[in-house]
């Protein structure tokens, strides 16, 4: 059985703060994020490895960006996004 039958997606924006590393200033970005929540049932067809599976699967996010550009005027450079998890458990 597929993985996506046992989520349900929706992405949110969730502030960060971050550095930017060519003109050092601080700033705070609106990171995109995957939420996957866990349904609440099993979906029909399922079989007992499918049951297994599904009793250890949590609710997760992932992070979409994965660069963003400087907020600074003189600046404007993109940068990667560092010091941030990719993968957080709900």
């Amino acid at each position: 059985m597929d993985e996506r039958k046992f989520y349900r997606e929706a992405e949110a924006t969730k502030p960060a703060t971050l550095n930017c590393p060519y003109c050092r200033s601080e700033n705070t970005y609106d990171l995109r994020w995957l939420m996957r929540k866990k349904v609440d049932k099993l979906p029909g067809g399922a079989d007992e490895r499918d049951r297994a599976k599904f009793q250890k699967w949590q609710s997760y996010m992932v992070l979409v960006d994965d660069k963003v550009s400087c907020k600074n005027v003189r600046c404007r450079r993109p940068f990667e996004v560092s010091g941030i998890k990719t993968t957080a458990f709900l």
